[in-house]
């Protein structure tokens, strides 16, 4: 255990002045803070009515004092927590007197940095606070809740598990250079590595929801001028976001809109339409319409009978990430019916964004790219925990490439080495300090 050497206070919660407001602190110098407050050694996890006094006698306040001796805290040190009421002039004179006692202020997520360094939570735990707290929906929320209480770490763990008895077996090959030839010929061998990218494909799709589910899906809405791209945005905004008219190129920059669809958190991005242009001001709209495409979960391309086969140009190029729809708009004017099909990669609707005939099946569909209905498993993740996945993915192609062909244990070896470590950035095993800083900085104060 790495019990820090000072003791950090903060703020966790000031409602207002008519709620309850909430002081925690951390620390070796927690137990003389807490006689000196309550006026007598308190009993752990029993909550004491206290007046709180300045340094003269004065009453700061009158509250609950709550003890929890180290290591059966939250950060694993003697912790301290008091509530009293939720005026930020009480609490600010609570926190006054409390520093006057030995304490610090917390830097950002500070506590729950402690947390992680003193072995109660993993950093993809501890990440999953923050995601918690900054949940957009009720589904990113459970999604949160769940990384939280280690399902995501777990998995990572079984996978971690794996590819250590990979390692074990190649390298024992070549400790023993006499029989490593046979040994790496082995179909069990890669039939263990293979089997280990199944495992690690499956967790990569799960985190990529879990993903969607921390930052909501994003929707890039793209297609030629006039396709129906604002109307489409409007319509599923519920307002009228987007300036719609029959003049070609109306819209010039990228307009986002931010919703809910049953507690799945949605940004859609209108772009401009993509086409050549002599227009400086509509090329700098095509140009940011290309950027949008390529931090977008989900191309949505809006067309219509006439254009469609040609727009599908459009969806070219894309990373094999990318979730493709096309939406055949406008079916009022052509007299179809409303429905949708599964073709190639992509999901085709027809529907119309002026009268909203087929929207239904398209809010279903990105709610379901978004994670909805993905059952109690589903975890929140990071796109730094996806990009750690997809480097193993790739240590672990180059490992299977060695086997097949050259049979160099050595390379296969190293390669296995660098995807343990990839994995071991995501839990926290192996990390830089610069990262540990850039990760917690992001916190509120008080967690």
């Amino acid at each position: 255990m790495t019990l820090a050497a000072d003791t950090i206070a903060a703020i966790a919660s000031a409602p207002g002045a008519a709620g309850v407001g909430v002081l925690r602190v951390s620390g070796p110098a927690v137990p003389k803070i807490a006689r000196t407050l309550l006026g007598r050694t308190p009993q752990p996890r029993h909550a004491h009515f206290a007046a709180f006094r300045d340094a003269q006698g004065q009453r700061i306040d009158h509250g609950l004092l709550l003890y929890f001796p180290a290591p059966a805290s939250y950060t694993g040190e003697h912790v301290l927590e008091l509530q009293g009421h939720g005026s930020s002039v009480l609490l600010d004179g609570l926190l006054r007197r409390v520093c006057q006692l030995g304490a610090r202020l917390a830097r950002p997520g500070e506590f729950t940095e402690r947390a992680f360094l003193n072995g109660k939570m993993d950093l993809a735990q501890a990440e999953a606070v923050a995601d918690l707290i900054a949940a957009r929906s009720q589904a990113g929320a459970r999604a949160a809740l769940q990384s939280m209480e280690g399902v995501f770490s777990r998995k990572i763990d079984a996978l971690l598990q794996a590819l250590i008895i990979l390692r074990v077996h190649i390298e024992a090959a070549i400790d023993f250079p006499e029989e490593e030839i046979d040994f790496l010929a082995d179909p069990a061998i890669t039939n263990q590595l293979e089997a280990l990218r199944d495992q690690l494909a499956e967790l990569l799709r799960e985190a990529q929801r879990g993903v969607r589910l921390n930052d909501g899906l994003r929707v890039a809405i793209i297609g030629r001028p006039n396709a129906g791209k604002s109307s489409l945005l409007n319509a599923l905004a519920g307002s009228d976001r987007a300036i719609v008219t029959d003049i070609a190129g109306t819209t010039r920059d990228v307009l986002r809109e931010q919703l809910s669809l049953d507690g799945i958190a949605l940004e859609l991005a209108d772009t401009a339409g993509l086409r050549e242009t002599d227009d400086p001001v509509e090329r700098e709209g095509v140009r940011r319409a290309h950027s949008e495409l390529a931090r977008a979960d989900v191309a949505l391309l809006v067309t219509d009978l006439q254009h469609a086969e040609h727009d599908l140009a459009l969806l070219m190029d894309l990373p094999a990430s990318v979730e493709r729809l096309v939406l055949i708009n406008k079916i009022d004017l052509e007299h179809e019916t409303a429905r949708y099909e599964t073709r190639a990669d992509s999901l085709w609707i027809w529907a119309s964004a002026k009268t909203g005939d087929g929207l239904d099946a398209l809010r279903e569909h990105l709610k379901q790219l978004a994670g909805a209905g993905s059952g109690e498993g589903v975890f929140s993740a990071r796109r730094r925990h996806v990009l750690a996945l997809e480097q193993v993915a790739t240590h672990l192609d180059h490992a299977d490439h060695t086997l097949r062909t050259t049979r160099a244990g050595e390379l296969a070896a190293e390669e296995l080495r660098q995807a343990q470590h990839a994995l071991g950035e995501i839990t926290g095993n192996y990390t830089s300090d610069d990262l540990l800083g850039a990760i917690f900085s992001s916190f509120c104060i008080g967690k």
